[in-house]
């Protein structure tokens, strides 16, 4: 391990992110009682320009009014390019003391995060505030995605990011068919077989993003989130995208609809299986330790230092869940 030691974000359950729209308040109670873990009531795109101050206006009643029970509570403001974010974190922050989380969009540079930074920490001392909101940064960007690095350092604020996909493939110019889907065009040809014949396999092109967005998360001691999947009446395209960035090492992913936040959940949830595992692995450590012995093996394999961490983290993960469902 490296000398240097990177300090953990604030750690939470982040399997499910439930996106709503600050102009539809109709919708709060039904967020509320859902499954998610994470709850993003919206200020920026899901509002027309005409609705963005009766959404701030929303969203402060919602937030205040509403029983969220455990939920993480986050809103999405607007860009800081445009006129209506400075009053989207004055108006909610100084109003909302059960918000825990904004989600900044469309992060260029460290310096976009450092702004909103100052400025909740403004209100926070103003405020009296003692609990401290956290940061969630949309990489959805080429800007951002080239800058991923340093924007992952750029706060003590920040605890996630989230792949915007939709916005990314425009900034980059991708031919997309799907939010968050794959191309039949973007694949590999095999070479001939003994009769001449070749096959064709797909691939993913958001594969080098999602993977440069996870690295500079895990490094950073960030969750890495999975964007949005935006066809909502295919839930096996959905699936296969969570399955996808659950295997590269993501947390969770967007829930558009309600419908897919079950859908996160199981995917992104260790199995029965796999927590038996990550047990059986920490008790075979805890009686090598006993035993005073200096390796330590399971079912005739080695295990290593590498895997009694991820052993661990899955049983951080398990254990959360847990007492997120006893909440609920």
């Amino acid at each position: 391990m490296s000398f240097t030691a990177i300090e953990q974000a604030t750690p939470r359950l982040h399997r499910s992110e439930l996106a709503v729209p600050g102009s539809n308040p109709a919708m709060f109670e039904k967020a509320a009682r859902s499954a998610a873990d994470i709850v993003f009531l919206d200020c920026e795109d899901a509002v027309a320009p005409d609705d963005k101050e009766q959404a701030r206006k929303n969203i402060v009643e919602g937030l205040n009014d509403i029983d969220w029970g455990a939920k993480t509570m986050m809103v999405r403001i607007n860009g800081l390019d445009t006129h209506y974010m400075y009053r989207d974190v004055v108006d909610i922050v100084e109003a909302c003391p059960r918000l825990d989380m904004i989600l900044i969009p469309k992060v260029g540079v460290a310096a976009d995060v450092y702004a909103i930074d100052m400025l909740v920490t403004q209100i926070e001392t103003a405020k009296k505030r003692t609990r401290r909101i956290g940061f969630e940064v949309l990489i959805e960007t080429a800007l951002g995605m080239a800058n991923v690095e340093a924007i992952a350092q750029s706060s003590r604020r920040l605890e996630a990011m989230s792949f915007g996909v939709a916005d990314y493939a425009a900034s980059t110019r991708a031919r997309t068919t799907v939010i968050g889907g794959v191309n039949r065009d973007y694949g590999v040809l095999s070479d001939k077989d003994d009769q001449g014949k070749r096959e064709y396999f797909w691939s993913d092109q958001w594969h080098a993003a999602q993977t440069r967005m996870m690295v500079a998360c895990r490094a950073y001691g960030l969750r890495p989130i999975d964007g949005p999947f935006g066809d909502f009446s295919d839930p096996d395209g959905y699936d296969a995208a969570a399955k996808r960035a659950a295997v590269l090492g993501y947390d969770g992913k967007w829930a558009i609809h309600p419908s897919q936040i079950e859908l996160a959940n199981r995917v992104f949830t260790p199995s029965d299986a796999e927590v038996s595992r990550a047990q059986r692995i920490m008790d075979a450590m805890a009686q090598a330790a006993k035993d005073g012995k200096g390796a330590v093996s399971l079912d005739g394999r080695l295990i290593d230092a590498a895997s009694i961490r991820m052993a661990e983290a899955l049983l951080s993960t398990a254990r959360a869940i847990a007492a997120s469902s006893g909440k609920r």
